[in-house]
């Protein structure tokens, strides 16, 4: 065998195979091939002592999968470490590079930002080394994510009851929580408007002696509708003609945001078709990724998908439609280290390709397509129009807007959000006084800041700039999941636990769970991976201060008392009280240790209501109990089917090999590949 080439997914792993000749063999990790160990001081895997030296172990069930890759290592000339074009591939191809034994002569490292036969030619010509600043980068995330997560997960657990903690995770929790206090304590505040109805229009009360009008009572309102009469004079006519520029093409938080508005996705929906897009289709004659990479926080357009989409867009529109690459706005914490979400090929229509792809995989890709296509085409062009009327000095305004050029709303409309108000020709009038049918007046009450949505939060966090847009759709599925916030009307609530899990992290954790620290901690990761801070430095920096912080809640945060059941424990006399263990809620003494007693589970074995679909039959996965009464999710199929877990199912599955996503150790992972 002459080249091995390592992907991180199977079904990437196919579709590349097919674009290369036959002295290669394409085969997949599966995602991480180790992680660190659960061992040593509090289970870190981390050695606190000795600069943070971390101990890599292979994740459990991965054993097989990196002896067969051993196995071909050994047997190859040459090895090309092919994982995803960002920090986390970069470390898995370090990891698969050191647990595979490869020698520094024998590897090259590639990356394919597109799953095309051209630009996989083309990437394993262009071949590098693995950057090792980057993968110190995505490195010292991974510590940081570990030391937080798991000594703050375990303090939670211990004192409130609550599942997890993190270090992205609760802050994003805490503004979820802020809003909704914020809204509780939000005192709405009255003010009324005055509308005059013409025919075709209506004009709104906005001045009075050219002063802003206020006005805060019914009483008011209609001491001023006394004053009014229902001719008007037509003041001033202003017309102007507009542009309005198409948005920039995707970056991964835009996509989630558009396709939760637009298509009613949630983010890890939104990700594991988006990767499926990536990773490659079959079409009538050939395998084929139809998007770029789809983590980035880029918008930038190669200039060779510029040149065909002008060329597209003059052939299909006409000239006057070919605009320019809008470029967005440059972010302080973007990486840009490769383009936006663009389809891999201007020429793959939507509906030319509509029959190879599930309906929910047409909509993304449709969205993806039209929003890169409409970010090349030219401006729509307006005339704006604003008319005012004078009456007894109470100035009243109304706008409007003509379309004289659709330009990219030719083909963006039906994701557009504004529509044309169309006012009459008031120059064509032969008098300046105008007649209203009516003058209403109309109350209002001011309202609070609106509930996150997914989008809104997924906006709200990248522009605050915590987190990286990659990890966004598990932060808010392990929100959801760990019962820290509820989904109404598409908006987040946060629960009583999610509220007391915030109070209690900013009793203690405010220096360190809040946006500003957060923020900061992103950056000192970016200059890691950029060789401009040295990743030991940043994590003492980070230790020293947390450290203690810990030590001071573990001796003084105060516990919260178990749930009395009502019962009394027939031992002792004592209450019985409900306690949280390994496999969930059990009831027991409260006088323990002083008395064991432990109520006995129904030893039969129950099933619920669905979780998850079943991957291996599709059937209904179900909670049951053992004989013992522990818990475990199954096929409701069982015996025909077999597939079990002791970890509940998410409901949503791994974007890299389709297996079910569960909660394991307080994170939300494939057990298949442990994505």
């Amino acid at each position: 065998m002459k080249n091995v080439v390592i992907v991180e997914s199977p079904a990437k792993s196919k579709t590349i195979e097919k674009y290369l000749a036959g002295d290669y063999k394409v085969v997949s990790s599966k995602g991480h091939i180790r992680d660190l160990a659960t061992t040593g001081k509090y289970g870190l895997g981390v050695d606190l002592d000795n600069d943070f030296k971390p101990n890599y172990v292979v994740i459990k069930g991965k054993n097989k999968d990196v002896k067969e890759l051993k196995k071909l290592v050994e047997s190859a000339d040459h090895i090309y470490l092919a994982t995803d074009p960002d920090r986390e591939g970069e470390i898995i191809s370090w990891h698969l590079k050191e647990e595979l034994g490869i020698p520094e002569e024998k590897y090259d490292r590639v990356t394919f930002r597109e799953i095309t036969k051209d630009t996989v030619l083309k990437s394993i010509k262009e071949h590098a080394k693995i950057d090792m600043d980057l993968v110190k980068g995505a490195e010292t995330r991974r510590i940081l994510d570990r030391i937080i997560g798991f000594r703050l997960s375990k303090l939670m657990q211990y004192k409130t009851g609550g599942k997890s903690a993190g270090r992205v995770q609760s802050v994003a929790l805490k503004l979820i929580v802020d809003r909704e206090r914020e809204i509780l304590a939000f005192v709405p505040k009255e003010y009324w408007t005055i509308e005059a109805d013409f025919k075709d229009y209506t004009a709104e009360l906005v001045k009075y002696k050219n002063k802003d009008i206020e006005i805060n009572s019914e009483l008011e309102a209609d001491e001023i509708l006394s004053k009014l009469s229902n001719s008007f004079t037509i003041k001033d006519i202003e017309e102007k003609d507009k542009k309005k520029a198409a948005r920039e093409v995707f970056k991964t938080s835009t996509l989630q945001q558009m396709a939760s508005n637009r298509l009613n996705f949630a983010a890890s929906k939104t990700m594991k078709i988006a990767q499926k897009l990536y990773e490659g289709v079959d079409l009538q004659n050939e395998t084929a990724g139809l998007i770029t990479y789809m983590r980035t926080d880029s918008v930038r357009l190669s200039d060779e998908f510029i040149s065909s989409t002008k060329a597209y867009i003059k052939k299909t529109y006409g000239d006057e439609y070919v605009g320019y690459a809008k470029v967005g706005k440059k972010n302080a914490n973007m990486q840009d280290a490769h383009e936006g979400i663009r389809p891999t090929s201007i020429n793959r229509t939507p509906e030319s390709i509509k029959a190879y792809l599930s309906t929910d995989e047409y909509k993304l890709y449709k969205l993806i397509y039209i929003r890169a296509l409409a970010s090349i085409m030219a401006d729509a062009k307006v005339k704006a129009t604003t008319v005012t009327f004078l009456n007894n000095d109470y100035l009243f305004k109304t706008t409007g807007s003509v379309l004289t050029f659709d330009g990219y709303l030719k083909v963006y409309s039906e994701y557009e959000d504004s529509e044309d108000k169309i006012l009459p020709n008031f120059k064509d009038y032969k008098s300046n006084v105008v007649v209203a049918s009516s003058i209403n007046k109309y109350q209002h009450f001011t309202k609070p800041a609106s509930r996150y949505t997914e989008a809104s939060l997924i906006k709200e966090l990248e522009s605050l700039g915590i987190g990286r847009p990659s990890t966004y759709a598990t932060i808010i599925s392990t929100l959801k999941d760990h019962d820290y916030v509820k989904v109404e009307e598409k908006k987040f609530v946060p629960t009583e636990m999610g509220m007391e899990t915030t109070d209690k992290l900013q009793e203690y954790f405010s220096d360190i769970i809040n946006v500003k620290y957060t923020a900061s901690m992103e950056s000192d990761l970016d200059d890691i991976a950029e060789a401009k801070k040295d990743n030991i430095k940043v994590l003492h920096e980070f230790y020293d201060k947390f450290a203690p912080i810990m030590d001071d809640a573990l001796k003084n945060m105060e516990k919260k008392a178990p749930v009395s059941t009502g019962e009394i424990c027939p031992e002792c006399g004592g209450d019985l009280v409900i306690r949280k263990g390994k496999f969930g809620e059990f009831v027991a003494c409260s006088n323990y240790p002083k008395c064991k007693y432990i109520q006995k589970a129904k030893k039969e074995v129950t099933e619920t209501e669905k979780i998850a679909e079943c991957p291996k039959c599709h059937k209904d996965i179900v909670a049951r109990r053992t004989k013992k009464g522990k818990i475990f999710y199954g096929c409701s199929g069982y015996p025909k089917c077999d597939y079990a877990t002791w970890y509940k199912p998410t409901g949503d599955v791994c974007p890299k090999c389709g297996n079910l996503l569960v909660n394991k150790n307080n994170n939300v992972v494939c057990e298949h590949c442990d994505n």
